[in-house]
């Protein structure tokens, strides 16, 4: 028998100046769907921004609907635009805000489970890691190095 242990570690950036010019770029395009969020049930906005290997930006905003298993997030609306626009560009970065029109968040939320799966999913069909970058309301960012990190373990097309 073997004990094993898998953690990851993170960068926690304390105000959007410190990020590089890309990633504040990114991270204020995510900020920019957050009004474009369809969210008359839970009040909770996500808004994203991906940036693929030649520099584009594809963007999406979480969408609610009465049926609550129809909804979608709002990283998985970026990443789905990302590949029906440019379905052979690899996904390289992916920036997610949150906002909840109830209560004020000061610390990042990490994708949901779905999300977390499909994200693995577009790393695995381009071979490369996706970083992700997290915000809240408060100036505070989130760096993951890699989509591996938030879903060890994951299952991919590899088991199939």
């Amino acid at each position: 028998m073997e004990s094993v242990k898998k953690g990851f570690e993170y960068i926690k950036y304390n105000a959007l100046s410190e990020l590089t010019p890309a990633d504040l770029e990114l991270v204020q395009k995510a900020m920019e769907q957050l009004p474009k969020a369809y969210a008359p049930y839970s009040g909770f906005h996500v808004g994203a921004a991906v940036r693929l290997a030649d520099d584009s930006i594809f963007v999406g905003s979480n969408q609610e609907n009465a049926s609550y298993p129809l909804c979608m997030c709002g990283e998985r609306v970026a990443l789905y635009n990302a590949a029906a626009n440019k379905p052979d560009v690899s996904p390289m970065t992916l920036a997610i805000t949150i906002q909840n029109q109830k209560i004020k968040i000061t610390e990042p939320a990490s994708p949901c489970g779905a999300c977390r799966q499909v994200i693995s999913e577009y790393a695995f069909r381009h071979k490369q890691p996706i970083r992700i970058l997290l915000k809240a309301d408060s100036e505070v960012v989130y760096e993951i190095q890699s989509n591996e990190d938030l879903l060890p373990l994951g299952f991919n097309g590899s088991f199939l």
